[in-house]
């Protein structure tokens, strides 16, 4: 029987995820994946609990909403990949000595179509010492709708991932204003499943965490350009140069970690925003939410790269 695996949305930031797919690299350590996706990333959780998902990857956020909705679920993250928040703010001109503070008195659009980003970003206002309500900010738009909004010159800054910010790059009209990876570890995707088929399904799960560390040591020794022609069945309306462009970024900002265990520090820092923020009101405990035990033997098996 196949693992049935869900991505939660299409984004770039999940290229070790996608390259895994595509290099067949799940077959190779003797695993079948069935790949599907949620209908919506609100809904992401919901397979997981009613069976109809294995496994999915994506927020250690929709993992703690989920307990604060439901404190006696079983969720659990297992196996890290983006480690580092994905998201940038991008805006008209250059502003090669930004600071969080030069938001105040400018309007901006941040993501609609999940949480975190904005909830980390308010986090990071409020360690700057700002209040994020003092922002003018945007907040019911999409990605797609905000690009265009920055290029008709109808807002200042917008907050977007990959491959958005290589479109909003492309005319030299916009430029990057701050990246929120520079905060540091940030747990921003992760496999995540329930307690019991972790149990259950342990030899499959433990080599599908094999086969992600295998990927992510091929990530990090191949061209952006190499990765980029791997991938590039998953984004059909993008050229391959801007992938690779945008993958080139994602490497120089650390997203995507070199192995596949998932720290306290990027964990507590995503539950400081999404604490502060007000999504949840105290937080899971990472032993509750994290179990690294296949991550760490899959480490110490130290499996060879892909080779592709």
């Amino acid at each position: 029987m196949p693992i049935v695996l869900q991505e939660t949305l299409r984004g770039l930031l999940y290229a070790p995820f996608y390259a895994a797919l595509a290099l067949e690299a799940y077959r190779e350590e003797g695993v079948d994946v069935r790949f599907v996706s949620a209908p919506r990333p609100s809904e992401a959780a919901r397979g997981l609990l009613d069976g109809t998902v294995d496994v999915s990857w994506g927020g250690p956020m929709r993992v703690m909403e989920t307990y604060a909705k439901q404190p006696d679920c079983d969720l659990v993250c297992f196996c890290e990949v983006v480690t580092r928040d994905p998201f940038c703010l991008v805006g008209r001109g250059t502003r090669a000595n930004f600071a969080l503070a030069d938001l105040v008195g400018t309007t901006i659009a941040t993501v609609s179509e999940v949480p975190t980003p904005w909830l980390c970003l308010q986090e990071d206002i409020r360690r700057a010492g700002l209040d994020p309500t003092a922002i003018d900010r945007i907040s019911d738009r999409s990605m797609a709708e905000n690009l265009e909004a920055l290029r008709d010159g109808k807002i200042a800054a917008v907050q977007l991932f990959e491959p958005f910010i290589e479109e909003a790059l492309a005319d030299g009209a916009c430029s990057i204003w701050h990246a929120a990876a520079e905060r540091g570890p940030t747990s921003y995707t992760t496999f995540y499943t329930r307690r019991a088929l972790l149990a259950d399904r342990h030899d499959e799960l433990k080599a599908m965490v094999r086969a992600i560390y295998r990927t992510q040591k091929w990530l990090h020794a191949t061209t952006s350009a190499g990765i980029a022609r791997a991938i590039g069945r998953f984004f059909q309306d993008q050229p391959e140069r801007h992938l690779a462009a945008a993958i080139d970024r994602y490497k120089r900002l650390g997203i995507w970690g070199k192995n596949p265990r998932l720290p306290r520090s990027g964990y507590e820092r995503l539950t400081a925003g999404l604490v502060s923020g007000g999504f949840v009101a105290r937080g899971t405990a990472y032993e509750v939410a994290v179990d690294n035990t296949l991550a760490e033997q899959v480490i110490d098996d130290d499996p060879a790269a892909l080779v592709r």
